[in-house]
């Protein structure tokens, strides 16, 4: 299982960095296993009883690029994304498209997460 409060530590103290670069750093969300369906995304971690997933948006807003991430404690997440710049990228044989979804399984640990996540700003904003 991986320790939601700790990649959310690793979230909040990446933050700063993205700010910097001009990213939006949307609020994190939580998902609680213990409440009832649908289970609403809260923004406060006091809320969160049983957290079973934290998610965080990027967004560039020079460029268009986003990334969304939702991490669930099970050890995957879910990543989709928007490529910087790509109302003006031409999809071709070769490319990367100019958005979808990242597979990410087997996360095993928060300090993973992070290491995946550096990748997936790097991808999808550069740097």
């Amino acid at each position: 299982m991986v320790d939601l409060d700790d990649a959310a530590a690793r979230i909040a103290a990446r933050a700063p960095g993205w700010r910097a670069a001009r990213l939006t750093v949307g609020p994190l969300t939580w998902r609680d296993r213990l409440a009832p369906w649908p289970q609403p995304l809260e923004t406060d971690r006091a809320r969160v009883v049983d957290p079973d997933s934290v998610g965080l948006r990027l967004a560039d807003p020079l460029t268009g690029g986003e990334l969304e991430v939702v991490l669930f404690r099970g050890g995957w997440a879910d990543v989709s994304y928007l490529a910087a710049g790509w109302e003006e990228k031409l999809v071709t044989a070769g490319e990367h498209e100019a958005g979808g979804a990242i597979p990410a399984q087997d996360i095993t640990s928060a300090a993973d997460f992070e290491a995946r996540l550096i990748g997936w700003t790097g991808d999808v904003f550069g740097g």
